[in-house]
């Protein structure tokens, strides 16, 4: 692919990149200013098979999950599409000044929960696909949300990405305890909706997990997970719990998520363990915070049940 003048890859209306670390796999983390004063993370992997870009959607995170650094500091706003577009175009041009490469895929996996900034996440992905310089297929575009059941028929409906369910319990007390904040959406209203989701070809569903040790992580609750997704084209992405400052969560032994995995597999299951990249620099699953440039009159991030649901 050759550099872009114009259009998504542009280099006007870039943010600018307040601080910026490279982990020794490769992994890029950039803070990225904005106007207010305020800032998000994104994250760029370098891997053999495809150049991804980790996007955020939000300053702060209103879902609160207990293993998420990004949730426990709490919400503060939406990104703007303007934002969102020009977080892209930098992220791009910095794997490019690095790589050489224009990304292949993308993930809604950085700060927020994408479907509760829906228009503008949908902008996002108009200009991913559609853009007239190197453009992502839809089909190399995961968001990855809690579950919410009106956006996520609305998101199947665009045929513009392909989601990624962050489920982390089998059941709903245990998935209340690890993530408050999307008890609004229960399972039994989001299992559903996966059932009958949109999906073509031989695609499938992704079910995020992040296995904690102790708490979600034993053969039993393997087979919940199963039972569980009866009747949902899924495959199962294991995460095992990063580190976070302050949080009582740890990963379980290697031989336990292995152990779990294996079950998930005797039963059917196509699943995953994914390999952590950039953990040396917090860029990992759940580590991105993105508070050195928040003022301190914000710090608890309060926002209004409106702002978080545009």
């Amino acid at each position: 692919m050759n550099p872009c003048t114009s259009g998504l890859w542009s280099p006007q209306t870039l943010l600018p990149v307040q601080k910026r670390q490279v982990s020794s796999d490769g992994t890029r983390k950039l803070l990225l200013g904005l106007d207010d004063g305020q800032s998000v993370e994104t994250v760029i992997m370098s891997m053999p098979k495809a150049h991804t870009l980790c996007l955020s959607t939000q300053v702060g995170c209103p879902v609160g999950c207990t293993f998420c650094r990004t949730g426990r500091s709490g919400f503060v706003r939406n990104l703007t599409p303007d934002e969102l577009l020009a977080q892209i175009r930098t992220a791009g041009r910095e794997l490019h000044a690095a790589t050489g490469r224009w990304p292949e895929r993308a993930v809604f996996m950085g700060m927020g929960e994408p479907l509760l900034n829906f228009r503008t996440l949908l902008r996002g992905l108009e200009m991913l696909t559609t853009a007239r310089d190197p453009h992502l297929s839809w089909r190399k575009i995961l968001v990855s949300t809690v579950g919410i059941p009106d956006r996520l028929e609305e998101l199947g409906r665009s045929r513009l990405a392909l989601p990624a369910i962050s489920l982390h319990a089998p059941d709903q007390a245990l998935r209340d305890r690890i993530m408050p904040g999307a008890s609004r959406w229960p399972l039994s209203e989001l299992l559903p909706v996966l059932r009958r989701y949109p999906l073509p070809g031989r695609e499938r569903i992704t079910v995020e997990y992040i296995l904690i040790e102790g708490l979600n992580d034993s053969d039993g609750q393997a087979e919940q997970v199963f039972e569980l997704l009866a009747g949902v084209r899924a495959k199962v992405n294991l995460i095992p719990c990063n580190p976070v400052p302050g949080s009582p969560h740890a990963s379980p032994a290697p031989q336990r998520i292995e152990g779990f995995a294996r079950r998930l597999r005797e039963l059917g299951l196509t699943a995953f363990v994914r390999r952590s990249l950039g953990p040396d620099i917090l860029a990992s699953c759940g580590q991105l915070r993105g508070e050195e440039s928040r003022p301190p009159g914000n710090a608890s991030g309060s926002a209004t049940r409106e702002e978080q649901t545009t």
